[in-house]
């Protein structure tokens, strides 16, 4: 396969650097970018995967699952069934997000693939009202192994959360603290969730912080003026006091600091699926630190239309009204 030429290829790179900078800050921007690489080398797979994963990020479920199934059938992987099984339960079509679960090669599976796979078909059973399944589905070899792995964390939290759908509060308050020690990164929201099962209130939030900040600015006013005012009526008793003993106060005075703070802690536990837990996703080779490398580019000479490749499905569809919760 001839490589696209220099200039093309610069270009194509800088989209898909860009991409891979903004896919968790801006989305949206995140995929305009990836789309305007597409329309440069729409034959290239890595363009196809960073469209699709670009468009998972932005809720733009169909356009995901069109080009992450591109993309595996452009190289043989199946290295993003998860963020496929997830789009198909955010169009509310959790029985698909299940088949993808069976039909898939577990053997071949990466074990982070197949973790973060089964995560989302429980959650899938979840969607379906079949709770105790999803439990059942979640009590696999990999959740109590004591090595610690990069998905450890999160398939400990899909569990807990499952447990807690069956009214099994004991058991998921022990799966959350468990999620929670090994959750260095805060990628879950478990410490938080086991305050709620401790019946630990975190008390405000931003909005309501926001809504008294006038008032409290408005007290601290009115404390730092009364402090000058009481500092200034000592100052004058004293030198009246000086004055009747005879003694000068010149220069005499007092100073005083008023320090005043207003702050609130708020929690967040990030726009997750049912599970708790969303797949993570990467754009494979783009970063800031992504070096441009012409292997990762070939294709057919020169820039190329804005499309699918040959039978592949549109990809022109908009944000769903499903949530992905």
């Amino acid at each position: 396969m001839l490589s696209l030429n220099k200039p093309v290829a610069e270009t194509v790179a800088r989209h898909l650097v860009a991409t891979g900078q903004l896919i968790d800050e801006d989305p949206t921007e995140a995929l305009a970018h990836a789309l305007a690489a597409r329309r440069l080398a729409a034959r290239i797979s890595a363009v196809r995967e960073a469209v699709g994963l670009a468009a998972y990020h932005a809720g733009e479920w169909q356009t995901a699952i069109a080009e992450l199934r591109t993309y595996h059938r452009m190289t043989g992987l199946q290295s993003h069934l998860a963020v496929l099984a997830d789009s198909e339960r955010a169009l509310g079509r959790p029985e698909r997000a299940i088949d993808l679960f069976r039909g898939a090669d577990q053997e071949a599976l990466d074990p982070a693939v197949a973790t973060e796979l089964l995560i989302v078909a429980a959650g899938a059973r979840g969607d379906l009202g079949q709770k105790d399944a999803a439990v059942a589905m979640l009590q696999v070899r990999e959740l109590t192994t004591e090595a610690v792995q990069p998905w450890t964390a999160r398939l400990r939290y899909a569990y807990a959360d499952a447990l807690l759908a069956v009214d099994r509060r004991d058991e998921a308050r022990e799966w959350f603290a468990r999620a929670a020690e090994v959750d260095a990164d805060d990628e879950t929201d478990a410490a938080e969730r086991l305050l709620e099962l401790d019946g630990v209130v975190i008390e405000g939030d931003d909005e309501e912080y926001a809504d008294e900040a006038p008032a409290d600015q408005d007290d601290v006013s009115t404390a730092v003026d009364d402090a000058t005012t009481s500092d200034d009526d000592e100052e004058y008793a004293d030198e009246a006091r000086a004055d009747r003993e005879g003694v000068s106060t010149a220069g005499a005075g007092g100073e005083s600091v008023a320090d005043a703070q207003v702050g609130g802690d708020t929690a967040a536990s990030g726009g997750v699926p049912a599970s708790g837990t969303g797949p993570e996703t990467a754009v494979t080779g783009v970063g800031a630190d992504a070096p441009v490398s012409g292997a990762d580019l070939r294709s057919a000479p020169g820039s190329e239309a804005d499309g699918p490749v040959d039978g592949e499905p549109a990809d022109d569809a908009g944000r769903p009204g499903a949530d992905q919760r």
